[in-house]
């Protein structure tokens, strides 16, 4: 080949990263300087190629894909060049810089860069050869480097990767980039995590319908919310406000950012996730049937179905019926009018009266104080616990200073994780045991309306809505028998607690087939109990103020 002004030039220019595009050595600044030395060399630039945000150490690259293309087709006809800024440029890896050398030679071409001579003699290979393993060096030194500063930030309780969904970067002044909430999408994660761990979502696949019907929540290509995405925000305890990175030895520690739920909850949400699901979630649960799954036939137990059918003129009328195998009622449908009017007769006998309702009120606000009390005692258990566990890490410390065998190494390992797992539980249960902020009224406000009124909340319409109240409402499926109507349904605690304040002649109205009121018994003991399930009643996130 010549070496003249006849030789026409192809210009490759590549940057690691998105940043760098912006910066010194970004692919403006590089083709600059290349074509520089073209037009010294008297070279004439037929085309520019690049590859942007591409590692070094790749070989395989959509820009050098195509260079070597276009090489393959000129190289018959055309004596040609390749010029690039620096020898880094081309790779950061000795074995991915020979090949792709070796590459463009056989496409009939050769390199070239203002930076270093490239030549066929020893003393120019051995140069060039040294050139490319400092660039591999200082390409695994800065990663090495890298990952370092990011281990440190995520050992100090920050976060060092690309932040997740319900979280955005802010930068912080000494602190640098911190989370914090991302609104609404916080509050929609809030609220599924929330509802996972307290039941109102049975399965994975109803968390990812529930995120599926918020617009704002990101979806891939297709217009659906990724597996992936549910499996993340269920098990990452980042959600809980903590950080860590098993690969780098960073074990479970408080993050600096705000969690969306508590480690308790987080906890019970792995119990769930481990312990596996306890009833199918459908698909087809829409607002036509909001009862279906949640009434059983009374013949035979098995949960009534539902479906659309369409008489002679035409006309749609909507049933729900049993389909189990050896039912005597199998096939024969409910009008869906007939039931789901039934069930909101239901509802409305569950209602207590005014009078009987702000007993109930006072007793609720007598067990929550009485609990503020009971936390302060459980707080110094609670101090005197975390430091046997603080005395059993110190001891499993000293023991790995004098163990030999690798194997009792990584069981001590192992115990010590989970003992600092507990800490870190006990710490934010310590936490939560202080009076908590605003007044019984504020904190139960909601949950206190809907005991007043549950089938207020039913008439809303919402199929979430409707979903929790006959998960809050009732313990167990209703049994429903065309001749008698609903049995007696078993409630959950709060309105058992309900059904004992009220007296034979008033209060609460008795329903029919309910079977009599029995007496009273521990009121402190059962609102206690009762604490818990209103504690679930949460505003939903469409309603909630962005924090």
């Amino acid at each position: 080949m010549s070496t003249g002004s006849s030789d026409k030039a192809v210009i490759y220019c590549r940057v690691s990263s998105v940043a760098q595009l912006q910066k010194g050595h970004g692919i403006a600044s590089q083709e600059t300087r290349c074509r520089e030395f073209a037009r010294m060399k008297g070279y004439d630039v037929m085309q520019v190629f690049t590859d942007e945000a591409v590692s070094g150490g790749m070989i395989d690259r959509p820009g050098i894909r195509t260079m070597l293309g276009f090489l393959r087709a000129k190289r018959k006809t055309e004596s040609l060049v390749v010029i690039i800024d620096d020898i880094s440029r081309l790779a950061r890896d000795i074995k991915a810089h020979l090949e792709l050398r070796a590459a463009i030679a056989d496409a009939g071409a050769r390199l070239e860069s203002p930076s270093v001579e490239f030549g066929e003699d020893s003393d120019s290979i051995l140069v060039e050869n040294l050139l490319a393993s400092v660039s591999q060096h200082q390409r695994q030194k800065n990663a090495e480097q890298t990952r370092n500063r990011m281990r440190a930030r995520a050992s100090n309780g920050y976060w060092p990767f690309i932040s997740c969904i319900g979280y955005r970067f802010v930068s912080k002044p000494g602190e640098g980039r911190v989370l914090v909430r991302d609104e609404p999408l916080a509050s929609i994660i809030q609220e599924g995590l929330e509802g996972y761990a307290s039941g109102r979502f049975q399965l994975q696949a109803e968390v990812k319908r529930f995120f599926q019907a918020h617009a704002a929540f990101p979806k891939d290509a297709r217009g659906e919310v990724r597996n992936q995405y549910v499996s993340d925000i269920l098990t990452k305890p980042l959600y809980a406000g903590y950080i860590e990175v098993p690969d780098w030895g960073v074990s479970m520690r408080k993050g600096k950012h705000e969690g969306l739920i508590d480690l308790q909850t987080f906890e019970r949400i792995q119990q769930r996730i481990k312990a596996g699901a306890k009833q199918p979630a459908r698909a087809d649960v829409r607002e036509d049937f909001p009862l279906r799954g949640s009434i059983a036939c009374a013949d035979c137990g098995k949960p009534l179905t539902s479906c659309w059918s369409t008489s002679k003129t035409g006309e749609k009328h909507p049933y729900y019926m049993c389909f189990a195998a050896g039912c005597a009622r199998r096939g024969k449908s409910i009008r869906r009018e007939r039931l789901e009017g039934a069930f909101k007769e239901l509802l409305e006998r569950l209602t207590p009266s005014p009078r009987l309702f702000e007993l109930a009120r006072a007793m609720f606000r007598d067990a929550w104080n009485q609990r503020d009390q009971h936390a302060r005692a459980v707080a110094q258990t609670q101090e005197r616990e975390a430091a046997r566990i603080e005395k059993q890490i110190s001891t499993l410390l000293d023991r790995i200073v004098d163990a030999t065998s690798s194997s009792v190494v990584a069981a001590y390992e192992k115990r010590i994780a989970e003992l600092e797992r507990a800490k870190l539980l006990l710490d934010e249960q310590r936490q939560q045991v202080t009076p908590r902020a605003g007044t019984f009224d504020d904190l139960f406000e909601l949950a206190m309306g809907f005991l007043a009124s549950p089938s207020k909340i039913w008439e809303m319409g919402k199929l979430e809505y409707r979903k929790l109240v006959l998960q809050l409402t009732f313990a167990d499926k209703l049994a429903w028998s065309p001749e008698t109507g609903f049995r007696t349904p078993e409630t959950t605690m709060p309105f058992k607690m309900l059904e004992a304040l009220s007296s034979p002649n008033g209060g609460m109205a008795e329903t029919e087939g309910f079977e009599p009121s029995r007496p009273f018994w521990g009121s402190a003991h059962l609102a206690n109990e009762c604490l818990q399930p209103l504690g679930h009643v949460s505003r939903p996130a469409s309603d909630r103020r962005p924090v």
